[in-house]
């Protein structure tokens, strides 16, 4: 005992405290005697108040260091970006040629996602695919349509957006086409996909959640 009694404190700070008794005297006044060292502003009365109590919380604590919140970039709004036309293709860069090296990389993309496009592969397995796929790069073909000045106009799909397919044509005119009551066709190596434009009014990143049925329907 003597040897942690003397490890906190000094022979003179012991005589000091007075906690040369022996037994519970000894205990009893070590504990006074570290209390003092630790809360020496408190005065003797306060510290035995404390001893009263089942728990006794020294003066002593970390400062935690309080978390910055970061504020979180806000992105723009669907509505700031239309007003500010960040998706706006300038007229001078409307032109066919342009993108054919986009339509590259898509055919490209598309046979690494459906592991070559065999020939003796399921037609119905790369309709799966490609109704979840980027479409951004597609040669896409209006087939069908409840407006017949839709029906013929090919091209390749630029921007897609939930309601729309934005195509350029190889004459370099950028068509807005309208997904509702409209049937469209993609072909890529010799396999041809059906897109059911009224079952397709999603957004690009939200189909690859989305199933769909085998057969869409449209009323003409």
């Amino acid at each position: 005992m003597n040897s942690v009694i003397y490890h906190a404190f000094s022979q003179k700070e012991a005589k000091e405290f007075d906690i040369q008794h022996p037994g519970t005297q000894r205990a009893e006044a070590f504990v006074r005697a570290f209390l003092k060292r630790s809360m020496p502003h408190m005065s003797q009365q306060a510290q035995e108040d404390h001893l009263q109590r089942k728990a006794v919380v020294l003066e002593y604590f970390t400062h935690r260091k309080q978390k910055e919140k970061k504020k979180k970039s806000k992105g723009l709004s669907a509505k700031q970006r239309r007003e500010l036309r960040l998706f706006d293709i300038n007229p001078e860069q409307q032109r066919y040629s342009l993108f054919l090296p986009l339509h590259e990389l898509w055919k490209q993309y598309i046979r690494d996602l459906c592991s070559g496009l065999k020939p003796d592969m399921q037609p119905q397995m790369i309709q799966a695919k490609l109704l979840k796929a980027d479409l951004h790069g597609a040669i896409v073909s209006v087939t069908k349509s409840k407006c017949p000045s839709y029906v013929g106009i090919t091209g390749i799909l630029l921007q897609e957006t939930k309601h729309i397919f934005k195509i350029i044509t190889k004459e370099d005119r950028l068509k807005v086409i309208p997904k509702l009551n409209c049937v469209f066709t993609v072909e890529i190596d010799g396999f041809i996909s059906y897109i059911y434009g009224s079952k397709f009014q999603l957004r690009s990143s939200e189909r690859s959640a989305k199933k769909f049925k085998a057969k869409g329907t449209i009323d003409l």
